[in-house]
Parts: C-alpha cells; structure tokens; sequence
C-alpha cells in the first residue's frame, strides 16, 4: 500500500512560499485573476507557474534551468 503525499500548509512551508511566489509572478506579468481584464490566468497558466515556482523552490540551484524549460517565451 502506497502512503499518502504529504502537503504543508503551515507558514513558511516549501508550498506557501511557491504560492506567494505564482502571485507575485502574477502580479509582475500584469495577470488578472478569475479570468478577468485583459491578461487573464487560465488553469494551464496556473499549474504551470506554480509547478515552476514549486521546483525553485526545492531546488534553488537549478533555477537557471527550470526558467529556461518551464518559462514562456519573453514577448517582443
């Protein structure tokens, strides 16, 4: 039998700080929540910053390569 995952919720948690970090994200790319205004988050946008967000966390010393595979091109 397989055990199940463990999620921190606590303060300071690898999670909290990868949740805090997709909202100033957010905030930065002028992303509007609830698919409101002009630059809208959709689900794909959210489950992909946060998995990017997530592994930078845990691995702080790979964010070189986690931005270059996980980071939408920069627009032009």
């Amino acid at each position: 039998m397989t055990d199940n995952a463990v999620v921190h919720i606590g303060e300071n948690s690898p999670e909290e700080v990868a949740f805090k970090m997709m909202t100033l994200i957010m905030g930065v790319e002028n992303r509007q929540p609830y698919s409101h205004g002009d630059n809208p988050v959709d689900r794909d946008w959210v489950l992909r910053t946060y998995a990017q967000c997530i592994r930078t966390v845990r691995r702080p010393d790979a964010v070189s390569e986690i931005v270059a595979t996980f980071a939408p091109p920069v627009a032009r």
